[in-house]
């Protein structure tokens, strides 16, 4: 993969990602990078998925996570993260807009390290709703 300079400002639809983790061949076939899908109208209702991810606790890893979406112009609506039982694992919820991309977005999730399980969660919602309540 090509070196970047760290003042150039990054063009969201080039292919840069990680291509260990490249599913769409992108990076070995020289296929052209899957853009995001276009906008909806004002006042149009997108819907959204929670994905929960249980991932190792340590520093870095939601980093790892943010990036993957990041380097895919891929926006994350929300995020909840808590450590759980003895403090090695967090668990992640990520709302996000239910897109084409998605699917092959939770595959190169699962390749990173830390990730160790990915489930679209049904009631979700709950959780950012309740978040939503708490801070007005």
């Amino acid at each position: 993969m090509q070196q970047r300079d760290p003042h150039e400002e990054m063009n969201p639809n080039e292919a840069d990602h990680d291509e260990a983790t490249c599913e769409g061949g992108c990076c070995s076939k020289g296929a052209a990078y899957d853009p995001p899908a276009p906008k909806a109208p004002a006042g149009t209702v997108v819907p959204t998925v929670v994905l929960r991810l249980s991932v190792r606790n340590h520093p870095g890893v939601m980093s790892h996570v943010c990036g993957m979406f990041a380097r895919r112009a891929f926006n994350l609506e929300g995020i909840l993260v808590l450590p759980v039982m003895d403090g090695t694992t967090s668990t992640m919820l990520l709302l996000v807009h239910d897109d084409r991309r998605l699917d092959q977005l939770e595959r190169q999730l699962s390749k990173l390290e830390d990730v160790l399980e990915i489930h679209r969660e049904a009631t979700g919602h709950r959780a950012f709703a309740a978040v939503a309540e708490f801070i007005g």
